[in-house]
Order: C-alpha cells, then structure tokens, then sequence
C-alpha cells in the first residue's frame, strides 16, 4: 500500500467515527493514575505564604448553615419549597440556580429573602404549581467577597394514583 493510499484509509476512518484510539493501540486501556499529593490544601489545612491562608480560611468567608434536604420528590401540581440560611462578614448574597443556570422570579416561580442578622440571610425558593419540567438539580449559592458556599437539591417528581 503506498503513502497516498495509506494516507486517504486514516482519513476516511477518522471521518467515519473509528473510537479514538482505536488505531495504533494495543493491551489494557490505560486508566487515570491516583495522585498520592492532595491537590489545593496541603493536608495541614494551611498554606505556605500567611498571606493566601489569611484569604482563603478567612472566618468571616460565606458560609451556608442550614439548608433544605439533598434528595426531594415533589407531587406534580404541588409546591416545591427550598431554603438556604447563610453567614459571612460582609452578609453573603444568595443566588438560585437550575441545571447550572441562575434563576430568575416569574409568576409560578418566588424567591424570597429575609435578613436575620447583620451577617445572616435567609433564602426560600418556591415554585407553585410543579410541573415535569421543574425536575432538576437545583442550587443555593451563598456568596460574599472572601468565599463562596454551595448546597444542591437534586428534584423528582410522583405521580399519585387514586
């Protein structure tokens, strides 16, 4: 087989969707390697420089104290409620997400928010009436200048039978 020959057989397999790797590859597939260093925070919890630890472990970073249970199933027609009580030195601002995007209030769609403290908020999210398209994963997240705080919520819904 010549060069030219060789060349359009490569081509036309790569065009045609052969799996990646599958030409040239032999033996077990190679898996990723466990890293025996933590990547991030030493394990002493501390950073090298006083600096960067100052501003990382910061107390008065955002922080989410209370917040709704991980795994809700909601009835089709019913009310969906989630909440997020939060801290932090400057107060932390809530955001609401779903599958990754912010929320925003419309009609069947309330955020409410209430300021407990001088450095506590407390968020709900209600979605009334719940539909098949309100399933997800929904996300708190708690926010001020020195950290952010995450809490999700994975929802499905039921159907009840009389």
């Amino acid at each position: 087989m010549n060069r030219s020959t060789l060349f359009c057989v490569v081509l036309l397999l790569l065009v045609c969707g052969v799996p990646r790797g599958a030409l040239g590859r032999r033996g077990r597939a190679r898996g990723r390697t466990k890293s025996k260093f933590q990547i991030g925070l030493p394990v002493t919890g501390q950073y090298r420089d006083t600096e960067s630890d100052k501003y990382y472990n910061n107390h008065n970073g955002a922080k989410i104290l209370q917040a709704s249970h991980f795994d809700y199933e909601y009835m089709l027609g019913h009310k969906i409620v989630f909440q997020c009580l939060a801290k932090g030195s400057p107060r932390p601002s809530i955001t609401w997400f779903k599958d990754g995007i912010e929320l925003y209030a419309h009609s069947y769609l309330h955020i409410h928010e209430w300021i407990m403290k001088d450095d506590h908020i407390k968020s709900k999210l209600e979605i009334d009436p719940a539909t098949q398209m309100d399933a997800g994963l929904y996300e708190c997240s708690a926010d001020n200048m020195y950290s952010i705080d995450r809490r999700s919520f994975k929802t499905d819904f039921s159907i009840a039978f009389d």
